[in-house]
C-alpha cells in the first residue's frame, strides 16, 4: 500500500455544503430523465408510494453506510477499506467503486452531452417544431453523428474537470451551493407553466392518485432498483463525500434531508413533464426518448414554449453536472490519496482516460455500432456492468461490512458521533436494514439485471 499524503485534507466547510454537494450527488439525470419516464412505464402514483418505502428501507441505509464509512477514516474509496480493514481484501469493493464511477462517466458524459447540446438547440430553432417525426430526426442526427457528439462529451469533460481541479471547498462546494437553488428556481419556474395549461390536471392525477393495481412484481422491483441507484450509493461517491464531512455533522439527519430533497426533485421533474404530456395527448410511457423527443414537441405545443424548453434544458445540465462532480471526485480521490498525485495531475488524466473511453460509447450509435461486446454496444456495455453488476454488489458488500464485519460498537460510535447523538432507536433500525434487509433486496435487485431470476 502506498503512503499516504500528508498535506492537510479538505473537507467541506459548512453543513449547507455537505447538502449541497451530496444532493448534488444524489440528484442527476436520473431525477428529470429517467424517474419520470419509469414512473410513466409504470403507473404513476402508485409506483412512487412502493419507491418512497424502497428508498427508505434500501437507499436511505445503504447512502448512510458509506457516509459513516468516509467519515470514519477520512479517505477515499479504497483507502477507507484498507484503513478499516488493513489486513483483509474489502478494498476490492472501494477499488469497484473507483471502476464504477469511472465506467459510469464514460457513458454520462455522453448523455450529459446531449443535453448541454439541446440548450443551443432549443435557444437556436433547431427544435421549434411540434411533430415527433421532426424532433426524432434532430435527436437521431446528433446521436448518430460524429463530430458533434464528441465535441459536447470535450465540453462536458473539460467544465466538470476545471470544477474538480479548483478542489473541494472552492471547486466542489462553491459550485454545487449556487446550482443546487437554482435548480429548483427553475423547476418550479417550469412547474408553474405545466400547471397553468389546460388539462394539466390528467397529469397532477397520474403523478398522486395512486391506482394499486398497476402495481406488480416488475414494479416493485423497478422501485427497487431505482431507490438504489438515485441516490448514487455503490460506486464511492457517498464514501468519498463523506470523508469531507465535519465529524460534527448528524449523519442520520444529513442522509435523510438528501433523500427527501432528491425525492422532491424528481416529484418537482414529474409535475414539469406530466401535465404538459397530458395537456398534449401524448403518452406518459414513452419511455427514455420523453426527454429528447417528446419534450420538446410539447414546449414547442405551447405559448412560450422556446424559452420554457431552454430553461428545461439548462436544469437538466445542472442535475448532470452535479452528480458528474461526484463521480469525477471519486478516481481523482483515489488518485491524490493513494499516489500522491496533485489534484491538477490527476484530473488530467483521469479526464483523458474517461474521455477515450467514452468516446467508445459516444460512437456507439455510428462508426462503432457494429462493434459489440458480449451482444452490446460500448454505451449499452457500461450501462449494463455498471448498473447490473458492480453497483449491486457494491450495495451489497457495503451492506454487509457494515452489518457484520465493522464491528458492533465501532459503527454505533460513528453514527451517534461518539455518543453525542441521542438515536438509539434509530441505529437498532439501520442495523436491523443493513444486516438482512438491504443485502437481501439488492441482491434480488443484482440477480434480476443478469437474468437469473424472473417475475
Amino acid at each position: 500500500m502506498k503512503q499516504e499524503s500528508h498535506v492537510k485534507r479538505e473537507g467541506f466547510s459548512s453543513s449547507i455544503g455537505v447538502i449541497a454537494a451530496v444532493l448534488g450527488s444524489a440528484v442527476g439525470l436520473g431525477n428529470i430523465w429517467k424517474f419520470p419516464y419509469v414512473t410513466g412505464a409504470n403507473g404513476g402514483a402508485a409506483f412512487i408510494l412502493v419507491y418512497l418505502l424502497c428508498l427508505a428501507l434500501v437507499g436511505l441505509p445503504v447512502m448512510l453506510s458509506e457516509h459513516l464509512i468516509g467519515r470514519n477514516t477520512k479517505s477515499n474509496a479504497v483507502g477507507a477499506f484498507k484503513k478499516i480493514e488493513p489486513r483483509r481484501p474489502w478494498f476490492l469493493v472501494g477499488g469497484a467503486g473507483v471502476l464504477s464511477a469511472f465506467l459510469i462517466m464514460a457513458f454520462y458524459t455522453c448523455v450529459a452531452g446531449w443535453v448541454y447540446a439541446y440548450i443551443f438547440k432549443s435557444a437556436s430553432g433547431v427544435l421549434l417544431t411540434n411533430k415527433p417525426q421532426e424532433t426524432t430526426q434532430v435527436f437521431n442526427s446528433l446521436v448518430s453523428g460524429v463530430g458533434e457528439p464528441l465535441f459536447w462529451q470535450v465540453v462536458v469533460l473539460l467544465l466538470t474537470g476545471a470544477i474538480i481541479m479548483a478542489g473541494v471547498t472552492k471547486g466542489i462546494e462553491r459550485v454545487t451551493k449556487v446550482l443546487m437553488p437554482l435548480l429548483f428556481i427553475l423547476l418550479i419556474v417550469i412547474d408553474v407553466r405545466s400547471l397553468s395549461l389546460p388539462g394539466a390536471a390528467a397529469g397532477l392525477s397520474f403523478l398522486f392518485k395512486p391506482d394499486f393495481s398497476k402495481i406488480t412484481v416488475s414494479a416493485v422491483l423497478a422501485a427497487l432498483g431505482l431507490a438504489f441507484f438515485k441516490l448514487s450509493v455503490g460506486m464511492g461517491a457517498m464514501i468519498t463525500y463523506g470523508s469531507y464531512v465535519d465529524k460534527s455533522e448528524n449523519l442520520p439527519k444529513m442522509a435523510v434531508k438528501v433523500a427527501l430533497s432528491d425525492t422532491l426533485v424528481s416529484l418537482m421533474a414529474g409535475i414539469a413533464i406530466f401535465p404538459a404530456v397530458f395537456a398534449f395527448g401524448f403518452k406518459p410511457d414513452a419511455g427514455p426518448k420523453l426527454l429528447f423527443i417528446i419534450i420538446p414537441t410539447v414546449f414547442n405545443s405551447m405559448p412560450l414554449g422556446r424559452i420554457f424548453m431552454v430553461l428545461f434544458f439548462i436544469l437538466t445540465a445542472i442535475a448532470a453536472t452535479g452528480a458528474m462532480l461526484s463521480l469525477l471526485e471519486v478516481p481523482i480521490a483515489y488518485l491524490t490519496e493513494q499516489y500522491q498525485w496533485s489534484r491538477r495531475n490527476a484530473t488530467l488524466l483521469t479526464i483523458l482516460g474517461i474521455g477515450l473511453i467514452g468516446s467508445t460509447a459516444t460512437l456507439s450509435n455510428s462508426i462503432l455500432s457494429k462493434v459489440l461486446i458480449f451482444g452490446k454496444t460500448f454505451f449499452d456495455f457500461y450501462d449494463f456492468a455498471t448498473s447490473n453488476v458492480l453497483l449491486p454488489l457494491g450495495g451489497i458488500f457495503i451492506a454487509l461490512f457494515v452489518g457484520w464485519q465493522w464491528g458492533y460498537a465501532n459503527v454505533k460510535r460513528e453514527m451517534t458521533n461518539e455518543g453525542q447523538l441521542a438515536n438509539e432507536g434509530l441505529f437498532q433500525v439501520y442495523r436491523v436494514l443493513v444486516r438482512y434487509l438491504v443485502p437481501i433486496a439488492v441482491a434480488i435487485v443484482l440477480l434480476a439485471g443478469l437474468n437469473v431470476i424472473h417475475f
